[in-house]
Parts: structure tokens; sequence; C-alpha cells
């Protein structure tokens, strides 16, 4: 097991199923601690308290979009260096904003090792 793989990853999405899919795809590629949120305000709240590796977060939600809630990570000294990879940016618009990768559903779990490890190092 590589070293990030026991870093803590948060998932945001307000679809179950798709927290359900992420998770089980994050557990075939050796990581153990993760951690969801279904809402913006909640990932926040647990941002405030845990350090994570990286938050997978839909840019679909609302009140808070993925990039909103990443903009707010941003501007908080705590969370502000946390990487962000972004699920469902069509126009690549979270990269510009500073996302370390964006992902486009339907993804396999070697699609989603491709984003991770840029972010995380060699899995």
């Amino acid at each position: 097991m590589g070293v990030f793989e026991s870093k803590p990853i948060l998932i945001v999405d307000d679809v179950n199923t798709m927290i359900r899919v992420l998770r089980n795809l994050l557990r075939q590629l050796g990581f153990t601690q993760i951690d969801e949120a279904c809402d913006g305000a909640t990932a926040l709240a647990k941002m405030r308290v845990k350090d994570y590796a990286l938050v997978i977060s839909d840019t679909h939600m609302a009140p808070m979009s993925g990039l909103e809630l990443m903009a707010a990570a941003r501007a908080d000294a705590r969370t502000s260096a946390t990487p962000f990879i972004i699920l469902g940016d069509e126009d690549q618009s979270a990269t510009r904003a500073g996302a370390a990768a964006s992902l486009i559903a339907p993804f396999s779990a070697q699609m989603l090792r491709a984003k991770l490890e840029p972010v995380l190092g060699a899995i």
C-alpha cells in the first residue's frame, strides 16, 4: 500500500448512489479512510475538523455547488491547500478555478486512478 492510500478522502455528492460508486472504486484502489458528505455545508464542517488528502466533489449540487465548495475551502486557511477533483465538469471550469482535475461519469477505477496519481502520487 502506498503512503497516500492511508490518507483520508472526502466524497461530496447529493446523490447517494454516486457516493457508493466512488467509495467502492476508492476501496478497489486500496483506500480505506473514506468519509462522505451529502452537501457543501456538511463537507466544509468536516474539512474544518479533519485534514483530507483529497476532496472529490460533484459540481452540480444545491444550494452550494462543487465550485462554490472549493472556493469556500480556498478562502479558509485550514483548508486552502486541500486538492479537489470535481465530478461532472463538462466545460473544465473547475480546473480553471484551481481544481487538481475533473472527471466525467461514467468512469472506472482505472480512470479514477489516473486522476488520483498526479494529486496523491503513485497508487
